[in-house]
């Protein structure tokens, strides 16, 4: 059987990256409640819990209050995205097609919460009772005591950096334009 290239293993890759961004954001979130009003789920201790948190921002809460630009410009790669892969030597490539629909599933996780879609409403502060939330939902918590109390984040985030660093390192390994690769170069005989 010949392996998944191009749409089909994209499509695949992006479904299942969003899916399970989406499905365990509402699990933590059913169990554990808005931010503040339901208990943290140690896993160890001082390190890594469960606790959740609404980002109105982007990456390490910049641009809090900024959902909907942070949505335009979701949609904005998103679409970027689309047209790389629309490129025959992008769906030739199997760790950039990965990485694109990585990338791509995360967008559409955090775009979804950016949009409001789960329908969650702000239960503080009083300001904000009952407002909709246009929040991206977070759940994870990673500390080292000391060291870094990193900022809380998803599934989708995850994703999104695995993809970029597979970008990177895609990038670093290219041959640079115009070298042939050693396979390329024409096989001389024997000189006399």
């Amino acid at each position: 059987m010949p392996a998944i290239r191009g749409w089909p293993l994209f499509g695949l890759v992006a479904l299942l990256a969003a899916a399970s961004d989406l499905v365990t954001k509402e699990i933590i979130f059913a169990q554990l409640g808005m931010p503040g009003t339901g208990p943290r789920v140690v896993l160890v201790p001082e390190i890594f819990c469960f606790e959740t948190n609404l980002n109105e921002g982007a990456l390490f809460g910049m641009g809090q209050g900024l959902s909907f630009v942070f949505a335009g410009i979701s949609v904005v790669a998103l679409v970027g995205i689309v047209v790389m892969v629309t490129g025959a030597a992008t769906r030739e490539n199997r760790w950039l097609v990965v990485a694109m629909a990585l990338i791509a599933g995360g967008i559409v996780g955090n775009l979804y919460d950016r949009l409001g879609l789960p329908g969650l409403t702000w239960h503080a502060p009083a300001e904000r009772l009952g407002e909709p939330v246009y929040a991206v939902r977070d759940w994870l918590h990673v500390t080292v005591p000391g060291v870094i109390d990193w900022p809380i984040f998803n599934l989708a985030d995850s994703w999104l950096v695995i993809g970029a660093v597979m970008l990177v390192i895609s990038s670093l390994s290219a041959q640079p334009a115009g070298h042939d690769s050693p396979d390329d170069l024409p096989v001389s005989g024997p000189h006399s």
